[in-house]
């Protein structure tokens, strides 16, 4: 399989991160006899620096003509006094908006080896495995007005939730759909009980959960829906809301694991271009000084060979090594509390690609009594 892939490495760790997850990729693609061309554009704050914006056209183009798009990460203090146009997150909002990615995919598992950095502890983070979907290129983030203004002479600000029927029913096809593949529940977040966009929302989840009768739908109200992620995880499979919502509980329910650094995400398109990219920020604190946690990146090309290439044996390979690293003790920074049990970001990449190694070893030497 020959496949070309749009790499957006962004700003901070983002390049750092972006390596690691390419290294991964290379070494499948030696492994199981795939050609993976890798290319690269800007966004971001490096974008603004080179270009004059965060999203610059040959970007949009480098994305469109590829197959899949790995994205590191965008922005930092040193754009935070930029003009609205040009910060780093207009160009994340942007890319999403020209590629239509409506569907953010963010999976949330918990792994033994990290259950005491876990802020959850004993049965709570036991069996934790869910997905939030989150709609992504409509809602709070993008309606409009969304401006500064003067209201009875006095300073105000507005912005506007806006959601069209088409994009509530594609979103919740979508975790439907999941779900039929997963363990057949899906639970909607809204809050209808205020919001008349949610009341639609809800409606419309109704309207369409006749069409799969294997799935169980349940509604929850945003605020309780975050008190449950933190009482028992365990109870979720498959989480859907709108954008802000989903934006917030995400970055909660990835604390689970105890640490952003892990988890990967997708964000899907009906096109059949995707874009991945790690659910943690560009880190400038820590960038450069190769601490950065790569398995959050890792994992999100993991999830492009399942979702775009459909290669879903070379992506259980790729999580199954990250698993058994994890298990033999070694963990980045980010994943322990003793400043000397740590290994750097090229270690943890070396790790992972050892066990790849060690694995198809293995089983050309099955194959060989076949």
């Amino acid at each position: 399989m020959k496949k070309k892939i749009a790499v957006l490495p962004g700003d901070g760790i983002g390049k750092e991160v972006a390596n690691g997850a390419i290294e991964v990729l290379k070494a499948i693609g030696q492994y199981y006899k795939h050609d993976f061309e890798f290319e690269f554009g800007l966004i971001g704050g490096e974008a603004i620096d080179k270009c004059g914006t965060p999203l610059p056209e040959e970007t949009i183009e480098l994305c469109r003509s590829s197959d899949a798009v790995l994205l590191g990460a965008v922005g930092g203090p040193k754009w935070d006094k930029n003009l609205p146009e040009l910060r780093p997150e207009k160009g994340l909002l942007g890319i999403r908006k020209e590629l239509d990615l409506f569907a953010n995919i963010r999976p949330v598992q918990t792994y033994k080896a990290l259950q005491e950095i876990s802020p959850l502890k004993g049965e709570k983070i036991e069996d934790v495995d869910l997905v939030i979907v989150r709609e992504l290129t409509s809602g709070l983030y993008f309606g409009k007005p969304s401006e500064r203004i003067v209201s009875d002479g006095e300073e105000a600000a507005v912005d506007t939730l806006f959601y069209k029927r088409k994009e509530i029913e594609r979103i919740l096809e979508t975790a439907f759909q999941m779900a039929q593949k997963r363990r057949g529940k899906v639970t909607s977040v809204d809050k209808a009980n205020v919001l008349t966009t949610s009341k639609l929302w809800r409606e419309i989840a109704e309207e369409l959960a006749s069409k799969y009768p294997d799935v169980t739908l349940e509604h929850m109200l945003v605020d309780n829906a975050a008190m449950q992620l933190i009482r028992m995880p365990s109870q979720f499979d498959v989480i859907v809301t709108e954008n802000m919502f989903g934006d917030i509980l995400s970055d909660e329910a990835s604390m689970i694991t105890g640490s952003l650094g892990m988890l990967p995400s997708a964000s899907l398109s009906n096109s059949g271009l995707h874009l991945y990219e790690p659910v943690h920020g560009s880190a400038p604190d820590i960038a450069g000084q190769n601490l950065a946690n790569p398995v959050g990146m890792i994992l999100s090309g993991a999830l492009m060979l399942r979702y775009s290439f459909d290669l879903h044996e070379e992506a259980r390979a790729i999580e199954k090594a990250v698993k058994h690293v994890l298990d033999s003790g070694k963990c980045t920074r980010d994943l322990t509390n003793n400043e000397g049990a740590f290994i750097h970001t090229t270690e943890m990449v070396e790790e992972i690609k050892e066990v790849l190694a060690n694995d198809y070893a293995l089983l050309n030497i099955i194959d060989s009594y076949e």
